[in-house]
């Protein structure tokens, strides 16, 4: 019987939710992190209401949500001409017993970092640290190879290893190391966020456009009251061949407007002038829209995988962060039931691994985004009257078994009782 230390690759919004989980069951643990600083980078993402009710289990509230980003009210998809393709209400509004946000990505982290070293001590989270690999032990425990920012390395014991060290990562190489390349399907992302006025209720995500040609745009600040502003996230994309794969080098960079702004021109209506939005800008960075193939199992041994070294998948169904947060919840509760074992890294696996697998497969068909395509395959994405093109009970149950395969669905989730019971902990001394 011994203490079981888990460590932990990656210190993102996966790694800091599952440190922040193990904290309150009472597991003891370190967070490995590449960067030798952590800083608020990035652009928004959504938080969606099972994501919410989870770090509000953690003791996150929702005055510190609002300080890195706004609820969200409404989920709308418009067409070319600027017409409703479909919209609902979202968070509380939709019926949900916790608000979906739309928030600052950067900012949503460093609120998990600070809150987990305020509750575990700095030590817990070591920065500039990377974990290049791993060596499973006689005895069931396994030791982490970590490279250092100042150079140098070290050997790490523990009794497990989460690899939750993102899209190249290191742990998932090692784990399956005949995995297919990153897979692009064509579509290239420009993201930026912009100073503007918030349309339709105030706090909607939109999507404009076609399945091949569309732009993605939702507000992650309050309104300023002196500027009548608020900080406009948007996503510019197109889809191009992708027959000779990403030429264009960094799968993340910084551009420049004029590289794409072209796409955009005349995409103007009395509600929203998209040139003018995008303009407002000023840093914009370049990606490709990716994941990766999935893998029949995140589990080898005394090692497991979680959030985007998972299960990276493409942002239309805006899933990433918020199942991280998941996987880390439901790997806690697996601690809890089985202690610090490779038993809880199995029941893990099976619980969530063929499922999140087959959302990776839904998104990378266009996730909820494939109404899009439906209006484009029957009238270009040009119409007068949506339901003359796409009756408005196919455009709900589309929506239904989309929400459903996400975790989403509203009386699902409410009547569902928390993934780790309040005060549930796991024993120090664990097998």
């Amino acid at each position: 019987m011994t203490n079981g230390k888990v460590m932990i690759a990656g210190g993102g919004i996966g790694g800091l939710a599952l440190g922040l989980t193990l904290h309150q069951i009472g597991v003891p643990f370190v967070v490995f992190e590449a960067v030798e600083q952590l800083r608020p980078l990035g652009v928004g993402i959504s938080v969606q209401p099972n994501a919410v009710r989870e770090l509000i289990d953690l003791g996150i509230e929702e005055a510190d949500l609002d300080q890195v980003g706004v609820p969200t009210k409404e989920w709308a998809l418009v067409g070319l001409n600027g017409n409703d393709v479909y919209s609902e209400p979202r968070g509380r509004a939709a019926g949900y017993h916790w608000p979906q946000y739309s928030a600052h990505r950067g900012k949503l982290q460093m609120l998990l970092y600070q809150k987990l070293v305020e509750r575990a001590g700095a030590d817990v989270v070591r920065l500039g640290q990377r974990v290049t690999g791993y060596e499973q032990n006689a005895d069931g425990s396994v030791t982490a190879m970590v490279e250092h920012a100042g150079g140098g390395t070290s050997r790490e014991d523990g009794a497990l290893l989460i690899g939750a060290d993102g899209l190249h990562s290191k742990v998932r190489a090692q784990m399956h190391p005949n995995q297919p390349p990153i897979q692009w399907g064509g579509a290239i992302m420009w993201r930026g966020t912009s100073p503007g006025v918030p349309v339709r209720s105030g706090s909607s995500f939109v999507g404009l456009g076609t399945h091949r040609h569309r732009l993605v745009f939702y507000p992650i600040s309050p309104i300023d009251p002196q500027t009548g502003l608020a900080e406009i996230n948007w996503i510019a994309e197109v889809t191009v061949d992708n027959s000779e794969g990403w030429t264009n080098g960094d799968w993340n960079k910084k551009s420049e407007l004029s590289e794409f702004l072209h796409h955009f021109e005349g995409w103007q209506h009395e509600w929203l002038d998209v040139p003018a939005l995008l303009s407002g800008a000023s840093d914009i960075y370049e990606y490709p829209m990716i994941d990766r193939d999935p893998v029949p199992t995140w589990l080898e041994g005394s090692v497991a995988l979680l959030g985007d070294a998972a299960h990276v998948m493409y942002p239309t169904g805006s899933n990433g962060a918020s199942q991280a947060i998941v996987d880390g919840r439901v790997l806690g509760a697996a601690f809890v039931k089985h202690g610090v074992t490779r038993d809880a890294l199995a029941a893990y696996d099976q619980t969530l691994c063929e499922a999140v697998s087959q959302l990776v497969l839904r998104n990378r068909g266009a996730g909820p985004f494939g109404l899009l395509n439906m209006v484009d395959d029957r009238c270009g994405g040009e119409f007068d009257n949506i339901d003359d093109v796409l009756p408005a009970q196919e455009r709900a149950d589309f929506m239904a078994r989309y929400k459903s395969a996400a975790g989403l669905a509203i009386e699902t989730l409410n009547a569902a009782p928390s993934t780790i019971p309040a005060g549930a902990k796991v024993g120090t001394a664990v097998a």
